[in-house]
Protein backbone atom coordinates (compact mmCIF):
# COMPACT_ATOMS: atom_id res chain seq x y z
CA UNK A 1 0.00 0.00 0.00
CA UNK A 2 1.53 3.29 -1.13
CA UNK A 3 1.31 6.18 1.34
CA UNK A 4 2.44 9.73 2.06
CA UNK A 5 3.68 10.68 5.52
CA UNK A 6 2.56 14.23 6.40
CA UNK A 7 2.13 16.44 9.43
CA UNK A 8 0.41 19.63 10.52
CA UNK A 9 2.66 21.30 13.12
CA UNK A 10 3.74 17.91 14.42
CA UNK A 11 0.35 16.15 14.37
CA UNK A 12 1.37 13.37 11.97
CA UNK A 13 -0.57 11.33 9.45
CA UNK A 14 -0.35 8.48 7.00
CA UNK A 15 -2.28 9.58 3.90
CA UNK A 16 -3.51 6.94 1.46
CA UNK A 17 -4.91 7.44 -2.05
CA UNK A 18 -8.25 5.60 -2.05
CA UNK A 19 -9.94 7.58 -4.83
CA UNK A 20 -10.54 4.43 -6.87
CA UNK A 21 -12.05 2.40 -4.01
CA UNK A 22 -12.83 3.19 -0.35
CA UNK A 23 -10.16 2.17 2.15
CA UNK A 24 -11.14 -0.90 4.17
CA UNK A 25 -8.53 -1.88 6.75
CA UNK A 26 -9.31 -3.85 9.93
CA UNK A 27 -8.60 -2.08 13.20
CA UNK A 28 -5.66 -4.43 13.88
CA UNK A 29 -3.95 -3.37 10.66
CA UNK A 30 -4.49 0.32 11.44
CA UNK A 31 -2.91 -0.18 14.87
CA UNK A 32 0.03 -1.98 13.25
CA UNK A 33 0.46 0.78 10.68
CA UNK A 34 0.35 3.49 13.38
CA UNK A 35 2.90 1.78 15.65
CA UNK A 36 5.99 3.99 15.91
CA UNK A 37 8.39 1.09 16.48
CA UNK A 38 7.21 -1.61 14.08
CA UNK A 39 4.97 0.31 11.63
CA UNK A 40 5.03 3.68 9.91
CA UNK A 41 3.96 5.67 12.97
CA UNK A 42 1.21 8.27 13.05
CA UNK A 43 -1.46 9.92 15.15
CA UNK A 44 -4.11 9.28 12.49
CA UNK A 45 -4.59 7.46 9.20
CA UNK A 46 -6.27 9.55 6.46
CA UNK A 47 -7.84 8.17 3.28
CA UNK A 48 -8.55 10.39 0.26
CA UNK A 49 -11.65 9.02 -1.47
CA UNK A 50 -14.31 9.86 -4.03
CA UNK A 51 -17.09 12.01 -2.51
CA UNK A 52 -20.27 10.50 -1.09
CA UNK A 53 -21.90 13.97 -1.14
CA UNK A 54 -22.28 15.18 -4.77
CA UNK A 55 -21.74 18.80 -3.67
CA UNK A 56 -18.19 17.93 -2.55
CA UNK A 57 -15.06 17.32 -4.61
CA UNK A 58 -13.60 14.58 -2.38
CA UNK A 59 -14.16 12.63 0.83
CA UNK A 60 -11.56 11.91 3.52
CA UNK A 61 -11.72 9.18 6.15
CA UNK A 62 -10.02 9.46 9.56
CA UNK A 63 -8.83 6.67 11.89
CA UNK A 64 -7.05 7.12 15.20
CA UNK A 65 -3.87 5.26 16.13
CA UNK A 66 -5.91 2.74 18.15
CA UNK A 67 -7.95 1.82 15.07
CA UNK A 68 -11.12 3.72 15.99
CA UNK A 69 -12.82 6.03 13.51
CA UNK A 70 -12.89 9.81 14.04
CA UNK A 71 -15.35 12.42 12.82
CA UNK A 72 -13.01 15.33 12.17
CA UNK A 73 -9.33 16.33 12.25
CA UNK A 74 -8.34 19.95 11.72
CA UNK A 75 -4.65 19.35 11.02
CA UNK A 76 -5.60 16.35 8.90
CA UNK A 77 -7.91 18.25 6.56
CA UNK A 78 -5.12 20.74 5.84
CA UNK A 79 -2.84 17.85 4.93
CA UNK A 80 -5.53 16.31 2.71
CA UNK A 81 -5.88 19.65 0.87
CA UNK A 82 -2.10 19.95 0.37
CA UNK A 83 -1.95 16.30 -0.77
CA UNK A 84 -4.71 16.94 -3.33
CA UNK A 85 -2.90 20.04 -4.58
CA UNK A 86 0.32 18.12 -5.11
CA UNK A 87 -1.68 15.40 -6.91
CA UNK A 88 -2.97 18.09 -9.32
CA UNK A 89 -6.55 17.84 -8.05
CA UNK A 90 -6.83 21.14 -6.13
CA UNK A 91 -5.89 24.61 -7.36
CA UNK A 92 -4.38 27.39 -5.26
CA UNK A 93 -6.62 30.12 -3.88
CA UNK A 94 -9.81 28.35 -5.02
CA UNK A 95 -12.37 27.46 -2.30
CA UNK A 96 -13.43 23.80 -2.50
CA UNK A 97 -15.85 21.70 -0.45
CA UNK A 98 -14.49 18.37 0.73
CA UNK A 99 -16.41 15.88 2.81
CA UNK A 100 -15.37 14.64 6.25
CA UNK A 101 -17.09 11.86 8.25
CA UNK A 102 -18.90 14.61 10.20
CA UNK A 103 -19.93 16.62 7.12
CA UNK A 104 -18.56 19.02 4.47
CA UNK A 105 -15.86 21.63 5.11
CA UNK A 106 -14.53 24.37 2.83
CA UNK A 107 -10.81 24.60 2.23
CA UNK A 108 -8.62 27.12 0.40
CA UNK A 109 -4.92 26.76 -0.26
CA UNK A 110 -3.10 29.99 0.49
CA UNK A 111 0.03 28.42 -0.99
CA UNK A 112 1.33 24.87 -1.52
CA UNK A 113 1.97 24.37 2.20
CA UNK A 114 -0.53 26.63 3.98
CA UNK A 115 -4.27 26.03 4.12
CA UNK A 116 -7.27 27.78 5.62
CA UNK A 117 -10.34 25.72 6.53
CA UNK A 118 -13.95 26.64 7.31
CA UNK A 119 -14.56 24.35 10.29
CA UNK A 120 -18.26 25.24 10.62
CA UNK A 121 -19.97 26.77 13.62
CA UNK A 122 -18.99 25.39 17.05
CA UNK A 123 -21.71 23.24 18.63
CA UNK A 124 -22.39 23.89 22.33
CA UNK A 125 -25.72 22.04 22.76
CA UNK A 126 -24.92 19.06 25.05
CA UNK A 127 -26.92 16.38 23.14
CA UNK A 128 -25.15 17.28 19.89
CA UNK A 129 -21.61 17.13 21.34
CA UNK A 130 -22.54 14.57 22.86
CA UNK A 131 -22.19 15.46 26.55
CA UNK A 132 -24.43 14.53 29.48
CA UNK A 133 -25.89 17.74 30.95
CA UNK A 134 -29.41 18.91 31.78
CA UNK A 135 -28.92 22.39 30.31
CA UNK A 136 -26.36 24.21 28.19
CA UNK A 137 -23.83 26.25 30.16
CA UNK A 138 -20.53 28.08 29.64
CA UNK A 139 -18.90 25.86 32.25
CA UNK A 140 -19.62 22.46 33.80
CA UNK A 141 -18.15 20.88 36.97
CA UNK A 142 -16.68 17.44 36.31
CA UNK A 143 -15.62 15.06 39.09
CA UNK A 144 -12.22 13.42 38.53
CA UNK A 145 -9.87 11.41 40.73
CA UNK A 146 -7.96 14.60 41.62
CA UNK A 147 -11.15 16.51 42.46
CA UNK A 148 -13.63 18.67 40.58
CA UNK A 149 -12.55 20.62 37.50
CA UNK A 150 -14.50 23.18 35.46
CA UNK A 151 -14.72 22.42 31.74
CA UNK A 152 -16.19 23.93 28.63
CA UNK A 153 -17.85 21.36 26.34
CA UNK A 154 -18.06 21.84 22.57
CA UNK A 155 -18.07 19.86 19.33
CA UNK A 156 -15.98 20.80 16.30
CA UNK A 157 -17.12 17.69 14.46
CA UNK A 158 -15.76 15.71 17.42
CA UNK A 159 -16.29 16.20 21.19
CA UNK A 160 -13.97 18.40 23.27
CA UNK A 161 -13.52 19.15 26.97
CA UNK A 162 -11.66 22.46 27.44
CA UNK A 163 -10.01 23.39 30.75
CA UNK A 164 -8.47 26.83 31.37
CA UNK A 165 -5.28 26.53 33.43
CA UNK A 166 -2.66 28.91 34.82
CA UNK A 167 0.32 26.67 34.02
CA UNK A 168 0.57 24.11 31.21
CA UNK A 169 3.61 22.58 32.93
CA UNK A 170 1.57 21.54 35.99
CA UNK A 171 2.27 17.78 36.38
CA UNK A 172 -1.34 17.08 37.38
CA UNK A 173 -2.42 17.67 33.77
CA UNK A 174 -0.70 14.44 32.73
CA UNK A 175 -3.24 12.59 34.89
CA UNK A 176 -6.26 14.77 34.10
CA UNK A 177 -5.98 14.35 30.31
CA UNK A 178 -6.74 10.62 30.15
CA UNK A 179 -9.42 10.96 32.83
CA UNK A 180 -11.26 13.65 30.85
CA UNK A 181 -10.93 11.73 27.58
CA UNK A 182 -12.63 8.69 29.11
CA UNK A 183 -15.13 10.50 31.37
CA UNK A 184 -18.57 8.89 31.48
CA UNK A 185 -20.35 12.18 30.73
CA UNK A 186 -18.82 12.03 27.23
CA UNK A 187 -20.44 8.85 25.88
CA UNK A 188 -18.22 8.85 22.78
CA UNK A 189 -15.09 10.00 24.63
CA UNK A 190 -13.55 13.46 24.23
CA UNK A 191 -10.41 15.33 23.29
CA UNK A 192 -9.15 17.02 26.46
CA UNK A 193 -7.64 20.46 25.91
CA UNK A 194 -5.77 22.47 28.54
CA UNK A 195 -5.51 26.12 27.57
CA UNK A 196 -3.51 28.99 29.04
CA UNK A 197 -4.60 32.55 28.17
CA UNK A 198 -1.55 34.71 27.48
CA UNK A 199 -3.67 37.65 26.32
CA UNK A 200 -6.94 38.20 24.38
CA UNK A 201 -5.30 37.27 21.10
CA UNK A 202 -2.81 34.60 22.15
CA UNK A 203 -3.30 31.14 23.72
CA UNK A 204 -1.13 28.15 24.61
CA UNK A 205 -2.62 24.65 24.43
CA UNK A 206 -1.95 20.99 25.19
CA UNK A 207 -4.34 18.26 24.01
CA UNK A 208 -4.91 14.64 24.99
CA UNK A 209 -6.76 13.09 22.03
CA UNK A 210 -9.20 10.23 22.30
CA UNK A 211 -7.73 7.26 20.46
CA UNK A 212 -4.24 8.79 20.14
CA UNK A 213 -3.15 10.21 23.53
CA UNK A 214 -1.00 13.32 23.98
CA UNK A 215 -0.30 14.96 20.63
CA UNK A 216 2.03 17.68 19.40
CA UNK A 217 -0.93 19.46 17.83
CA UNK A 218 -4.70 19.19 17.51
CA UNK A 219 -6.45 21.44 15.02
CA UNK A 220 -9.98 20.85 16.26
CA UNK A 221 -8.63 21.23 19.81
CA UNK A 222 -7.31 24.71 18.97
CA UNK A 223 -10.69 25.57 17.45
CA UNK A 224 -12.53 24.21 20.51
CA UNK A 225 -10.37 26.12 23.00
CA UNK A 226 -10.82 29.39 21.14
CA UNK A 227 -14.58 28.81 20.74
CA UNK A 228 -15.12 28.10 24.46
CA UNK A 229 -13.14 31.17 25.52
CA UNK A 230 -14.73 33.36 22.83
CA UNK A 231 -18.21 32.32 23.99
CA UNK A 232 -17.21 33.38 27.51
CA UNK A 233 -15.95 36.76 26.24
CA UNK A 234 -12.34 36.05 27.25
CA UNK A 235 -10.66 36.36 23.83
CA UNK A 236 -10.99 38.44 20.66
CA UNK A 237 -12.34 37.12 17.36
CA UNK A 238 -8.86 36.43 15.97
CA UNK A 239 -6.49 34.33 18.08
CA UNK A 240 -3.09 32.70 17.71
CA UNK A 241 -2.87 29.29 19.38
CA UNK A 242 0.56 27.84 20.23
CA UNK A 243 0.76 24.06 20.56
CA UNK A 244 3.88 21.97 21.24
CA UNK A 245 4.36 21.50 17.47
CA UNK A 246 3.68 25.04 16.28
CA UNK A 247 1.11 27.79 15.80
CA UNK A 248 -2.39 27.97 14.32
CA UNK A 249 -4.56 30.97 13.54
CA UNK A 250 -8.22 30.70 14.62
CA UNK A 251 -10.87 33.24 13.61
CA UNK A 252 -14.46 33.24 14.88
CA UNK A 253 -16.69 36.34 15.13
CA UNK A 254 -19.18 34.51 17.34
CA UNK A 255 -22.57 32.71 17.32
CA UNK A 256 -24.20 32.40 13.91
CA UNK A 257 -20.82 32.50 12.14
CA UNK A 258 -18.44 29.80 11.00
CA UNK A 259 -14.99 29.36 12.51
CA UNK A 260 -11.85 29.41 10.34
CA UNK A 261 -8.55 27.69 11.06
CA UNK A 262 -5.33 28.50 9.16
CA UNK A 263 -2.01 26.73 9.39
CA UNK A 264 0.72 24.74 7.59
CA UNK A 265 0.71 21.27 6.05
CA UNK A 266 4.01 19.50 5.40
CA UNK A 267 5.17 16.39 3.53
CA UNK A 268 7.74 14.17 5.26
CA UNK A 269 8.23 11.17 2.95
CA UNK A 270 6.60 8.63 0.63
CA UNK A 271 6.67 4.88 1.07
CA UNK A 272 5.09 1.48 0.66
CA UNK A 273 3.63 -0.35 3.65
CA UNK A 274 3.86 -4.14 3.70
CA UNK A 275 1.11 -5.67 5.84
CA UNK A 276 2.68 -7.52 8.79
CA UNK A 277 2.19 -11.28 8.57
CA UNK A 278 -0.29 -12.93 10.93
CA UNK A 279 -2.74 -9.99 11.11
CA UNK A 280 -5.21 -11.38 8.61
CA UNK A 281 -8.54 -9.61 8.99
CA UNK A 282 -8.68 -9.60 12.78
CA UNK A 283 -10.63 -6.75 14.36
Amino acid sequence: MRFSKMHGIGNDFVVVDARQAPLALPAAQIRALADRHTGIGCDQLLSVEAPRDPTCAFYYGIWNADGTASGQCGNGVRCVAAWLHRAGALALDTPVRIESPSGPVRVRLLDAHRVTVDMGEPVFEPPRIPFAADTQAASYPLDLAEGTVQIGAVSMGNPHAVVAVADLADPVLARLGPQLTAHARFPEGANAGFVQILNRGHLRLRVHERGSGWTRACGTGACAAMAVLRARGQVDESVQVDLPGGRLQIDWPGPGQTLWMSGPAAFAFEGEWLKPSGLGNRQ
